[in-house]
């Protein structure tokens, strides 16, 4: 039985392979960067305004329940509070300066201050000039970003991590570590940009929000440590409900997240749209597959697990591949991933609480890699390894793969040795035995009469 299921699974990559290759798209035109958002008409405008709400339930309820979820039940409203103190924190830290230092300046590698406190992007009252409303529509889409992003690296140190010293982990990684990636990528002037001497494609994120944070997130597992008890006692999710019902919200937000980068609703949104729900199906299907092989059945768990690592292994390719080659990427994220969060972890023993770094470190560095292989000159991008043969692109891939990860991992070092050597980042041993909830936000989230 297990035979045929590798065998089943081994068929179905080698016809995607031979077939994602063929033309399913029109040329649409260049990519755009996401900087570089929408000409003033009300459909433009009202899908942005949509597409930047569905990025940010994605992170509440979508991620916090998500998350709460898989943690164990005294410590779920700690990561919900974490998701929704983060949304209030980084959106005005954004406002403050975290738009400027991403979006603004004309340096390849740091932004500038340009739009510190949202100058220039507030409306000036100029009869006719509605120039400051494009630049607003990018600051909030762009701003649901930052908020989902250092949400991510939550799953590395849920249940141990104090509250405090999370507020200030998270403001400081998103001003150092975040702004600078997504002004190589996205500012037009960054080095990684269409502008720089190594141009690499990142539609949605896959370096900007998935490797930053993933790569992050393993940082912090190991420098925190396990939690208490990890591997010697079961430490189950209490409630897979609120974990399904979070991945099909990540799920729906998810098209807001790549199809929204398109910057309009136009042709380069469908297929963004398209790619990524097709990426997710195949996420589950492939996830599925290789518990049914190992454990003899698949779970509701893996299932949630897969889809997610779909959507993240098509985020940087939305805009680069068609939907057959999304199913490609969302097939290899599946197995790739799984063995990441099963095999990999086990052998290493990090405890990466909620695979923050397996599913999004991993996923978020295959999808740029395969980015390269797979993309397609009919979407305007340059082609990739399997349509020129050339592996240019994907050279530029890889050392957009190596900066980010190199950044993420320096910076998060540092930031965490501080932190530990001032504030601590660890609630003491009782706190975390007696549960996060109570310690550190003085309630509970069940309470049976």
């Amino acid at each position: 039985m297990k035979s045929q299921f590798v065998t089943a699974a081994l068929l179905t990559t080698v016809l995607l392979l031979s077939v994602g290759n063929s033309a399913f798209a029109e040329e649409i035109g260049d990519p755009p960067e996401p900087a570089a958002v929408v000409e003033l008409d009300s459909g433009n405008i009202a899908w942005m305004l949509i597409c930047s709400a569905l990025v940010l339930m994605m992170t509440a309820p979508g991620l916090a329940l998500f998350y709460g979820g898989l943690v164990r039940k005294k410590n779920i409203l700690s990561v919900m509070m974490q998701c929704v103190f983060l949304m209030g924190m980084m959106t005005i830290l954004w406002a403050v300066c975290g738009y400027s230092f991403a979006f603004g300046g004309s340096s390849p590698y740091i932004g500038g201050t340009d739009y510190l406190f949202m100058k220039g992007i507030l409306p000036d009252g100029q009869s006719g000039d509605q120039a400051w409303a494009n630049e607003l529509i990018t600051f909030v889409f762009q701003g649901m970003f930052f908020i989902i992003t250092p949400g991510l690296i939550c799953g590395a140190f849920a249940e141990r991590m104090k509250f405090n010293t999370m507020c200030v982990f998270s403001a400081l990684w998103g001003l150092l570590v975040y702004c600078p990636v997504c002004h190589w990528v996205w500012s037009g002037s960054g080095w990684l940009s269409s502008a720089g001497s190594f141009h690499a494609y990142d539609f949605a994120g896959g370096t900007v929000v998935h490797i930053s944070s993933g790569v992050s997130a393993l940082v912090c597992a190991l420098l925190i440590g396990k939690r208490l008890g990890y591997g010697q006692e079961p430490m189950p999710p209490h409630n897979l409900t609120y974990t399904c019902i979070g991945t099909a919200l990540l799920w729906v937000g998810w098209f807001g997240f790549n199809a929204g980068s398109a910057g309009a609703a136009d042709a380069a949104a469908v297929n963004a749209f398209v790619a990524t729900h097709l990426a997710a199906a195949a996420g589950v299907i492939a996830w599925s597959i290789m518990e049914w092989v190992k454990h003899g059945h698949p779970s509701l768990l893996g299932a949630c697990s897969g889809a997610v690592a779909g959507l993240v292994c098509i985020t940087p390719a939305a805009g680069a591949v068609n939907p057959m080659q999304g199913i490609i990427l969302g097939f290899a994220a599946g197995v790739v991933c799984f063995y990441a969060c099963t095999s990999v972890k086990n052998k290493f023993g990090y405890d990466d609480s909620l695979d923050a770094f397996g599913i999004h470190g991993i996923g978020g560095i295959l999808g740029a890699v395969l980015t390269g292989v797979f993309a397609t000159e009919k979407l305007g991008a340059t082609g990739g390894f399997i349509e020129t043969g050339s592996i240019s692109q994907t050279m530029n891939q890889v050392i957009s793969v190596v900066a980010t990860a190199a950044l993420a991992i320096v910076v998060t070092f540092i930031l965490l040795k501080i932190l530990d050597a001032t504030m601590g980042l660890r609630v003491a041993q009782e706190e975390e035995l007696r549960g996060l909830d109570v310690t550190q936000h003085g309630e509970e989230g069940y309470i049976f009469l």
